[in-house]
């Protein structure tokens, strides 16, 4: 029996790299298609490449050309019109469409824990988060008009060993290590949940090909749930420090920080506990099994291994003074 050909349009971001990686172990044929400017983290052996823009239908269809897939992984689609360019470009030549949307599409504020794939979609707070909702409606439509074979995965907050999930990351924990204080928003006291990019690799890769997921939403979480208060401090103890932590309202972190505004008040400021019955029916026998607890020595012992990863943001560090400051007055 031939191997299954699969595509990952992008194919080294977090969680698309343990996905590759995974694929590969179990007898994919894969190819990834993307710009081949990222070199982060490794491809694995035997994986294909071709280069295109995945931003670009046109780039797309002339490095595909003619040929056909029994699964295409879009990791790198974060529009509507990208959604409907895809549906354009793989109906009729594609077996099982998965389209990597976002957790963070979810209603905002959380009504009701835990979420499920029925919680509604709406974030009035995060253009990102309303751009896949969008781009889910348009793969929707073409599930039930055309049969496209579109399965939906929404991850939460996944990460990997070069991931610092706290606000500011790296400069977050260098400021743990000099002895400043650290912010963590709110009262630190909403749920989130982390999710280890090989758990989700392990259960991702399991539904590649899965005839009973088409037409289907999926999320793939881990099933621990976490304070920020926890996670600072999990973080600033891997790093060899107890932190000072001070809690500051996620809109104000937002008028300092606009760029990362949406985000918190749009998704990580919010409470989340998923319920992840769904995807375990799907892949039978899977379950998240790093906590954060061991997740985050990984991530600080690579940054520790090379002085070029632990990269300080001078301008970030200040506002984050000021922030300190205002709320100290």
């Amino acid at each position: 029996m031939a191997a299954p050909r699969v595509l990952f349009i992008g194919g080294k971001g977090i969680i698309s790299t343990a996905a590759g990686r995974l694929a590969v172990e179990r007898g994919m044929d894969l190819t990834l298609l993307n710009r081949g400017k990222d070199t982060t983290r490794a491809v694995a052996d035997g994986v294909k490449q071709i280069i295109g823009d995945a931003t670009d239908p046109d780039s797309m269809r002339a490095a595909i050309g003619s040929d056909e897939y029994d699964v295409v992984v879009n990791f790198h689609s974060f529009t509507p019109q990208q959604a409907a360019a895809d549906v354009e470009l793989f109906s009729g030549r594609v077996g099982h469409y998965v389209y990597i949307s976002s957790a963070s599409a979810y209603q905002k504020p959380v009504e009701h824990l835990p979420i499920t794939e029925s919680t509604p979609l709406r974030n009035p707070y995060w253009q990102y988060s309303r751009d896949k909702i969008a781009s889910e409606e348009v793969l929707t439509a073409a599930y039930r008009e055309s049969a496209f074979p579109v399965t939906v995965v929404r991850p939460s907050h996944t990460y990997d060993r070069t991931s610092i999930p706290i606000v500011g990351h790296w400069t977050a924990v260098d400021r743990i290590r000099r002895g400043k204080p650290v912010i963590v928003p709110g009262d630190g006291t909403s749920l989130w949940t982390l999710t280890h990019t090989d758990d989700f690799a392990r259960a991702f890769v399991g539904l590649l090909g899965e005839t009973r997921a088409v037409g289907e939403a999926v999320h793939i979480t881990s099933d621990e749930a976490l304070t920020w208060n926890q996670i600072t401090t999990l973080v600033a103890r891997a790093a060899g420090r107890e932190p000072e932590l001070v809690h500051i309202a996620s809109e104000s972190i937002g008028a300092e920080l606009p760029d990362i505004g949406p985000g918190l008040v749009g998704d990580k400021s919010n409470s989340v506990i998923f319920d992840n019955s769904k995807i375990k029916s799907l892949v039978p026998g899977w379950v998240a099994t790093i906590p954060y607890r061991v997740g985050v020595h990984e991530a600080i012992d690579w940054h520790d291994a090379d002085e070029s990863r632990r990269e300080v943001d001078p301008e970030l560090d200040a506002a984050f003074d000021r922030l300190v400051e205002r709320h100290t007055r």
